[in-house]
């Protein structure tokens, strides 16, 4: 397993008394179409870790693959301007919450951050996470992921 999805796992196991299946996949998992597409599953199922910007402040929002966040939705739950939600820069995603673009957790942060949850996730009964590394991820109940990452739950896609 690469050393990045190694960590995530054992973070999990350290902080939350979890043991995940990692899966992982050469080919890669870097969009939700190629997540769903290297698992085996709808795209609806993978649950994305995105990292926005607002007011100075990093929010993770896992959402499904399936939709888009609307970054008007997100500001209102924020309390927030439209105007002052913007996807945040990768250099700051990794140094806040410690995992690079595509391999974001939905928990096991470096610093914590406010997570935001699609609604639409909790109708399925299994889902699947980044775990660390672009080519890895992992199957949980969403709400599980929900209950882990200390998430509120929302709706925030168009």
């Amino acid at each position: 397993m690469h050393p990045r999805a190694t960590e995530f796992t054992a973070q999990a196991r350290e902080r939350y008394g979890v043991d995940l299946a990692v899966e992982e996949f050469p080919e890669g998992t870097k969009t939700a179409a190629d997540a769903a597409d290297a698992v085996g599953c709808d795209v609806a199922q993978i649950a994305s870790s995105l990292a926005f910007a607002t007011d100075g402040e990093l929010v993770v929002v896992v959402t499904s693959g399936a939709n888009r966040v609307s970054e008007a939705r997100l500001a209102d739950h924020l309390g927030v301007g439209a105007d002052e939600v913007t996807m945040a820069d990768p250099g700051r995603i990794a140094d806040t919450l410690g995992w690079s673009i595509g391999g974001v957790p939905p928990f096991c942060h470096a610093t914590a951050v406010p997570v935001l949850f699609d609604e639409t996730l909790l109708t399925h009964e299994t889902v699947w996470a980044a775990a660390g590394t672009p080519e890895a991820v992992f199957p949980m109940a969403p709400d599980e992921i929900r209950a882990l990452a200390d998430a509120r739950v929302v709706e925030v896609t168009d």
